[in-house]
């Protein structure tokens, strides 16, 4: 298993990862991998994780993950409303 994630140490520095991207990623796909495998239980997937609820949560928050579904949440959406023109009396 070292053998790998060397490996792909060595991928992520050669093609520009910067190491803040990389802990995102690998924290993020951890979290994601916990979610899912937890069925959205936060107290479970924490425990998982080694971390604490409330860090999970607030991690949470900065990926934009949704607990349920542990995908990010979408962005809303904003429909314009054509207006029609009054005809002059």
């Amino acid at each position: 298993m070292k053998d790998r994630f060397e490996d792909l140490v060595k991928y992520l520095m050669t093609n520009g990862l910067f190491l803040e991207e990389a802990v995102e990623l690998l924290e993020r796909t951890l979290i994601e991998r916990a979610l899912a495998e937890t069925a959205g239980n936060q107290s479970a997937a924490s425990k998982m994780l080694g971390i604490h609820r409330n860090t999970l949560q607030r991690k949470m928050v900065e990926f934009q993950l949704d607990g349920r579904r542990a995908k990010p949440k979408p962005v809303a959406r904003v429909t314009v409303r054509a207006t029609r023109k009054r005809k002059a009396s």
